[in-house]
């Protein structure tokens, strides 16, 4: 039995009632969401060393951190440590995108040691699988992808990217569009390429009621990939990504009905004038499924730097509504992120999901700044720092400047405004 089928029945499951706690909200409320589709609970059955992770309409908004190898990196114990050093920082779950080296070992040995959802894009190792056979990836068997697929949720998986709405029709529409990048999803362009050599279509379209009966045995949650989501500017929010969310709307009614639970994928790189707009499309498009973002990013023009380009939309992204921010390290576009650069990914991106939980309303969210302004002014350095969204980092650059025992920062030094007024005030 389901989440949605269990909340259809007015049954408040322990994974409600654990998601209602850590939310701050009623199991009621819980149960409505689920059932309406408005809320997920990413974790899968077999994946029972994890704590259940709410994500949708009114809870606080969660960060997902990308982790996986490449085929010039490939160790194991790199990704663990990543793994680890998310969580360390925040991450609400983690991905792994691993598409070199012994990607099921390291699958599985990231299943086992994290304590957060996981999730993963099965069409990649269906891809290296079939490369590994000698044959390129347009010649992938489609059996081979839904073998995957089974297995992976076997192994404990709690939430898939699958790139359904990449269709013959969403083929047509991109060549009629014209864009400067095209398809810049990798999931998404394995689907593309195969489309059009075979001249078929999808077969997680065609054949999307198998999919669904695969995962709904194990209530793994469907994360509706944007394949044709933008990767620059200048094609956001044109005709192929709002007919991809279209028959993304489509299918999330199919899969809910048969009740299995949906999230949707967003982009990408928007102006910052179109990410609000872009919310209220797929909410509307989409029945208010929870929506999960990259980002947005709001320039193109700044690598070394993205993690900043993608708060500032996963903020104002999270605010319009958005549920679910995926973060960008300071290496998008340039490698594959360290540990260093998952740790500041994962801080840019809470800041920005608190930042819209504050102006959404969450309970709780604007508790934590109105105790950080109680500190300031009492200037409790201690515990500012405690309070920090980055306790490490902060306490590094207050104890390189100033004396532990000092009540004062070297910005204003005896020029300190709240210890002046502070005393003036209490003489009058």
């Amino acid at each position: 039995m389901t989440q949605i089928l269990e909340a259809r029945k007015g049954n408040i499951t322990p994974e409600m009632e654990a998601v209602a706690r850590a939310e701050s909200v009623s199991p009621g409320t819980i149960l409505e969401g689920i059932a309406k589709g408005t809320i997920v609970i990413t974790r899968n059955k077999a994946h029972k060393s994890i704590t259940p992770l709410g994500i949708g309409r009114g809870l606080r908004t969660k960060i997902n951190a990308n982790i996986g190898t490449s085929k010039d990196q490939m160790s194991v114990a790199d990704e663990i440590a990543k793994l680890k050093a998310a969580v360390a920082a925040g991450a609400d779950a983690v991905m792994d995108l691993s598409t070199g080296g012994p990607i099921i070992e390291i699958r599985k040995e990231i299943l086992k040691q994290s304590t957060v959802s996981i999730g993963t894009v099965p069409i990649y190792q269906a891809a290296v699988e079939t490369v590994a056979g000698g044959k390129a990836i347009v010649q992938m068997d489609p059996e081979v992808l839904f073998r995957v697929i089974e297995e992976q949720c076997a192994e404990g998986v709690d939430f898939i990217t699958v790139h359904c709405g990449i269709t013959r029709e969403s083929v047509e529409r991109l060549k009629n569009q014209g864009r400067i990048m095209d398809v810049v999803s990798r999931g998404g362009a394995f689907h593309l390429e195969w489309i059009i050599v075979n001249e078929q279509e999808n077969p997680l379209y065609s054949q999307y009621d198998r999919l669904v009966e695969i995962v709904k045995k194990f209530d793994v949650t469907l994360s509706l990939g944007d394949g044709m989501r933008p990767g620059c500017l200048a094609d956001a929010t044109d005709r192929a990504q709002i007919q991809e969310l279209i028959t993304l709307g489509e299918l999330r009614d199919i899969a809910v009905e048969a009740g299995v639970q949906v999230m949707i994928e967003g982009p990408g790189h928007v102006p910052i004038n179109q990410v609000e707009t872009n919310i209220k499309i797929q909410k509307e498009l989409c029945k208010g499924a929870p929506f999960y973002v990259l980002g947005p990013l709001v320039t193109d023009v700044a690598p070394g730097y993205d993690h900043i380009t993608s708060a500032i939309g996963g903020a104002i992204a999270g605010a319009a509504g958005a549920d679910f921010l995926c973060y960008v390290t300071p290496s998008e576009h340039l490698r594959l992120p360290d540990l260093e650069d998952v740790r500041q990914g994962v801080i840019a991106s809470r800041i920005a999901a608190h930042a819209a939980d504050i102006a959404k309303g969450v309970p709780g969210a604007m508790d934590w700044d109105r105790e950080m302004a109680r500190r300031r002014k009492a200037l409790d350095w201690k515990g500012q720092i405690e309070l920090s969204v980055d306790p490490e980092r902060a306490r590094k650059l207050r104890e390189s400047r100033m004396p532990t025992d000092s009540d004062v920062c070297t910005m204003c030094g005896e020029f300190c405004s709240m210890k002046g007024v502070s005393q003036y005030l209490k003489k009058k």
